[in-house]
């Protein structure tokens, strides 16, 4: 598993990624770190990285709170903290657009919805 350090104005936050050409392209951008503004909507972030990885893994649109996902339509990072729009009455996450999990937050991500929206999010590559 590759580490990552999610900081953003409300706390910082814990992430494992996997070791997909995805997620290691995000690791080594993240050294020492990477800073970008970041797209809220209810219960996920998602921002674009200028990062062009081998896209492997099975797309879906149903998740589970803490996946961390890329969204090869435009090159983002995608971050699950809570329901979605789209959640159903059991508050899975549900995205419109098809994503690739690659991780998941570890330890405790519950008050990650004070970062805002079009708010700078940096990513820390752990080792």
């Amino acid at each position: 598993m590759l580490g990552l350090l999610i900081r953003t104005r409300g706390g910082e936050y814990h992430a494992e990624l996997d070791e997909s050409d995805i997620s290691s392209a995000i690791w080594f951008l993240a050294s020492p770190e990477f800073s970008t503004e970041t797209n809220q909507v209810s219960g996920l972030y998602y921002f674009e990285l200028p990062v062009d990885p081998l896209l492997t893994g099975e797309e879906t649109e149903r998740f589970e709170a803490g996946d961390i996902c890329w969204w090869p339509k435009v090159n983002a990072m995608v971050i699950f903290y809570g329901p979605t729009p789209l959640s159903g009455e059991d508050g899975r996450p549900v995205w419109k657009f098809p994503l690739i999990r690659i991780g998941k937050l570890a330890g405790d991500f519950s008050n990650m919805d004070a970062a805002g929206d079009r708010q700078k999010i940096t990513l820390v590559q752990l080792v």
